[in-house]
């Protein structure tokens, strides 16, 4: 999953552009399976995106596939798809051997794209972008590079057995700012290779959801938690579970005490909400609480007052289905405001690689037992 936002100016896409180009974008699965689609993406356009072809295949590193696994990609029978503004599609089911955390490409040819792009700026993952059709290219050499995901929404994949999906609700923290580039090692991506390695478990997907500098309430990145709710949970295929770890940037923009104090009061509100939209669709709904940030941007006496108020909610209100603690797992026994030095980016605010295993780590992979 890539959850979607407004690309911001600099973030867009290098030359030559999205328009008449190919793109080519590495994903990781969590789940094998044996059929799949992919959803594309022009939910924030200003105009229509026109897809002349689009296919996937297996990755073999860097702008590479192997050939022999290369298969184009229809929509509702045809090659091609024009995506209209606010709109996404999805592929016809196609027979696919999924890997289970494998890596796929997924190659689409761009006729015109609008000048407002729809991606996911926090792909941690390199895509390629060369003018010209190249759809089934063994390598787009001489193409441009960046890091970050245009267009593409997300990848179904029909499980064997009684399969289910976890979705990871948060922000920068969620999304893996601090893991390195092309190495999927945010805590989501820890967590499906635990679900993968426990029997009871390997048919739990992780999709992850997670928008650098997102809020719950208001202001931030990318639609508030609460805006993209049904978009990012509520509508994904088989969900069954959420992790909800959101809060951090609305205590972190409060500029005085009183703000500070009212975010506090209104998370739990907003928390409620979506707990009860969840438990709507049957879902069970787990609160993490919120790291630790002494140290960092935003530090102060008033937001750390908010921060703790806040987790003493998530952790005794019995709201959530569940607690996921990773306040407690994070923070340093001398300096419990701070991160464990070990943990640490070095910007006191979001975890390193280290952090983000521990975070997957203390997760009981008895909540996705159904």
């Amino acid at each position: 999953m890539a959850a979607q936002q407004l690309v911001e100016p600099r973030n867009m896409p290098p030359a030559p552009g999205l328009s008449g180009s190919t793109l080519r974008q590495v994903i990781h699965t969590s789940v094998g399976g044996s059929t799949l689609r992919v959803r594309l993406a022009n939910t924030f356009g200003d105009g229509p995106l026109a897809v002349t072809a689009a296919h996937v295949a297996r990755s073999l590193g860097g702008s590479a596939i192997e050939v022999a696994s290369d298969r184009a990609l229809t929509f509702a029978g045809a090659d091609s798809v024009r995506i209209a503004p606010g709109a996404l599609v999805t592929s016809d089911p196609l027979d696919y051997a999924v890997p289970a955390l494998g890596d796929l490409a997924v190659t689409i040819e761009i006729a015109t794209a609008p000048g407002a792009a729809t991606g996911h700026p926090g792909s941690r993952t390199t895509s390629y972008l060369r003018a010209g059709r190249w759809a089934s290219a063994p390598e787009l050499a001489e193409a441009a590079t960046t890091d970050h995901w245009y267009v593409l929404a997300g990848l179904d994949v029909v499980a064997e057995g009684a399969g289910g999906a976890v979705v990871t609700l948060g922000n920068s923290i969620t999304d893996g700012r601090g893991s390195g580039t092309n190495r999927n090692d945010r805590w989501p991506d820890n967590l499906a290779r635990r679900l993968q390695a426990d029997a009871r478990t390997r048919h739990v997907a992780v999709l992850n959801a997670g928008i650098g500098g997102n809020t719950v309430l208001a202001g931030g990145l990318g639609p508030t938690a609460l805006a993209r709710l049904d978009r990012d949970v509520l509508a994904q295929q088989g969900v069954r579970w959420v992790i909800l770890l959101e809060g951090v940037n609305d205590i972190g923009g409060a500029r005085d005490s009183g703000s500070a104090a009212a975010v506090a009061r209104n998370l739990p509100l907003a928390y409620r909400e979506i707990i009860a939209r969840g438990h709507e669709r049957g879902l069970r709904v787990y609160g993490a609480t919120i790291s630790p940030f002494g140290g960092s941007q935003y530090d102060g006496a008033d937001r750390e007052a908010a921060r703790q108020r806040v987790n003493r909610w998530i952790r005794e209100s019995g709201a959530f289905d569940a607690v996921i603690d990773f306040d407690a797992v994070l923070r340093d026994p001398a300096e419990p405001s701070r991160l464990l030095p070990l943990a640490d980016t070095g910007d006191h605010l979001h975890p390193n690689e280290a952090g983000y295993r521990m975070m997957a780590d203390a997760i009981d992979l008895a909540l996705f037992i159904p």
